[in-house]
């Protein structure tokens, strides 16, 4: 099993979701942070679970929720989450 490391631009991209969504609810905001953190899980024990990213090459991408993919590489040592991004915006540069 891998572990999980969550590079800072990651940790970024999902305190600013969390933040917007908690301006209309908290309890909807803790809802979705949840979602998020738990949508990575299954790879720690299949990193290749999810699809290679056509967008990024070089990355996966998890469909943690029909707003957001989280995007990340596998390590010889770990699952590196790179970024959380919402589906309508613009994706980071490779």
């Amino acid at each position: 099993m891998l572990k999980f490391t969550w590079r800072p631009s990651a940790r970024d991209d999902l305190a600013q979701i969390i933040a917007y969504i908690s301006r209309e609810s908290a309890t909807a905001a803790r809802y979705m942070k949840r979602v998020l953190e738990m949508a990575v899980l299954p790879a720690a024990e299949h990193p290749y679970l999810y699809r290679e990213s056509d967008r990024i090459p070089g990355l996966r991408e998890i469909v943690a929720h029909p707003n957001y993919l989280i995007l990340y590489r596998i390590t010889d040592t770990a699952i590196d989450v790179v970024s959380v991004v919402h589906t309508r915006r613009e994706f980071p540069s490779p």
